[in-house]
């Protein structure tokens, strides 16, 4: 496919007043505090004002969504789009959380005109949603599989008037397995006069074959970066520390507390290990926020805007944070798991110093993934090795340990997480980098806070296991975790026929978070939580 190329200059950033939009536009753009262009914006949105397809890529952090929805809105406005027009602009991205706050800028945008704008994902009233588009949505917002039920079988929807279609992270939404419903998608949508653009951080073979179906032919190309002499922005500071494993949460346990008037982002490999170090980390008095795939929506949904109103704080979560979000004031990145693809990296570190500002990353390592920076080098990554002398490190270890003892609740939730973990691990793609059988599984147990870790057998390819620890109860399966589905195991609770009936009556998860709540109110009462300053 034949297309011309925009690349990144020095010019300064021109004004948004020297793009000629309308009144209303520009109204809500001075509301917004928006005055100046960034360089995506600066490429993009002249050429899509002039009614061209765009294949865009850019950095992270770099304003693309303005890039995308002021030439939407201003089609939309062009040509007096009413609710019974139905649908004008579809906006495909591949999260919820993306999803949500791509309309969030939506709304603020459209504040002044008379178009409608609405949102369509999974964990959200499907009923509400079909009664919203048959009233009628100019601009929809949608993640991809929602849209398809939308269109194949919500009668009413009109979308025959569509515009305009903009796929947002390419990418990221064929990585997650949208491809067959991308592809669809662009099937059902009327191709007819209808502008085109996606943007891409990465430009794959699966990327590209989208492109081709998608865009009418000879697109402007848009790339700022490739002349860029690395893949991250110049105000980003980035390090990495090299930790045994036994010694990995006493860091971040450390790192967190030094940290608490900041905002911070802790990545992780797995769901459960989220969970757990969620649950440990407020037991102990280090407030966390918690964000994964096994939440329910609406949670998600809370926990998301509740940090991008926060001040400070601290946020773990699962690669579901990683992709295309913008949080503001965000300080540091923590990747307390490493990523299997240094484009994951990239894409975690762009939470901070976005839009000009500054910010600062870490990056956890076991000595045997060193070499997991060789891939980072290649995509023109700059870290620089940090070190953290022993004496200042908080040996909590003992007090972990006790607390996994007599706390059964956290001490299942520990257990699905040390599984999870070793799950995510055995499933890296760069296996002489992050190998299983390199990992001293006793050492890993402790940082989760096991004296003895407890026995899990884990796939590590061939037919083999790896094996550890004590007999396993029947109960004790091994699901893999991840940000789709449920593979949390629950062990049986304490033997005594008090609980049994309160189980019976109840339900386990119940009792567990009665002990739980229980076993924290006693430690409050006499002053355990002092035990764990430093």
């Amino acid at each position: 496919m034949a297309a011309s190329t925009f690349s990144q200059d020095d010019e300064e950033r021109p004004p948004f007043s020297s793009l000629q939009l309308s009144d209303r536009t520009n109204e809500a753009l001075t509301d917004m505090g928006m005055t100046t262009m960034t360089p995506i914006q600066a490429k993009s949105i002249p050429v899509a004002l002039a009614g061209k397809d765009v294949l865009g890529a850019a950095q992270t952090g770099s304003g693309k969504t303005l890039s995308f929805l002021i030439p939407a809105v201003e089609l939309l406005h062009r040509l007096k789009f009413k609710p019974l027009n139905g649908t004008g602009i579809i906006i495909v991205t591949p999260t919820r959380e993306l999803a949500l706050q791509i309309f969030g800028v939506a709304k603020e945008l459209m504040a002044h005109h008379s178009q409608t704008c609405g949102i369509v994902m999974g964990g959200a009233n499907r009923r509400a949603e079909a009664e919203k588009l048959v009233k009628g949505v100019n601009l929809l917002v949608a993640v991809p599989g929602r849209l398809l039920d939308h269109l194949q079988d919500t009668k009413g929807f009109v979308y025959r008037n569509l515009k305009g279609l903009i796929i947002d992270e390419a990418d990221r939404i064929l990585e997650v397995g949208f491809e067959e419903q991308m592809r669809k998608i662009i099937a059902l949508l009327p191709s007819e006069n209808r502008q085109t653009m996606l943007f891409s951080a990465t430009q794959t073979t699966k990327v590209s074959d989208l492109a081709r179906i998608s865009l009418r032919p000879g697109p402007v190309h848009v790339d700022v970066d490739s002349k860029q002499a690395t893949s991250t922005v110049s105000t980003l500071s980035q390090g990495y520390v090299v930790v045994p494993s036994d010694r990995r949460f006493l860091l971040l346990f450390t790192f967190l507390k030094r940290n608490a008037n900041k905002k911070v982002i802790v990545f992780f490999s797995s769901c459960n290990s989220v969970k757990y170090h969620a649950e440990l980390l407020n037991y102990i008095d280090v407030p966390v926020l918690d964000l994964h795939g096994k939440q329910k929506q609406q949670k998600r949904t809370n926990t998301f805007f509740e940090f991008i109103n926060a001040e400070s704080g601290i946020l773990l979560s699962t690669n579901v944070a990683a992709r295309g979000l913008d949080i503001p004031r965000v300080d540091w990145i923590v990747q307390y798991d490493p990523p299997d693809d240094p484009r994951d990296y990239i894409h975690r570190v762009g939470r901070t110093a976005r839009a000009g500002n500054v910010g600062k990353s870490l990056l956890f390592l076991l000595e045997s993934e060193l070499g997991f920076l060789r891939y980072l080098k290649e995509y023109k990554v700059p870290l620089n090795e940090m070190t953290f002398p022993s004496n200042r490190i908080a040996n909590v270890q003992s007090q972990l340990e006790k607390l996994l003892q007599k706390n059964y609740f956290l001490h299942q939730s520990a257990k699905d997480g040390f599984r999870s973990y070793l799950q995510a691990y055995a499933s890296y793609s760069l296996k002489k980098i992050f190998d299983i059988n390199k990992l001293d599984l006793a050492k890993v147990g402790k940082s989760f806070g096991f004296a003895v870790p407890p026995r899990v057998n884990v796939n590590v390819g061939g037919g083999h296991s790896k094996s550890l620890g004590k007999r396993r109860r029947p109960d004790d399966g091994d699901n893999n975790d991840n940000d789709d589905d449920d593979g949390a195991v629950h062990a049986q609770p304490p033997r005594r026929q008090s609980k049994q009936r309160r189980i019976e009556t109840l339900g386990k998860k119940k009792v567990q978070k009665e002990i739980y709540r229980q076993d924290r109110q006693r430690r409050h009462q006499v002053g355990d939580a002092e035990q764990w300053s430093f």
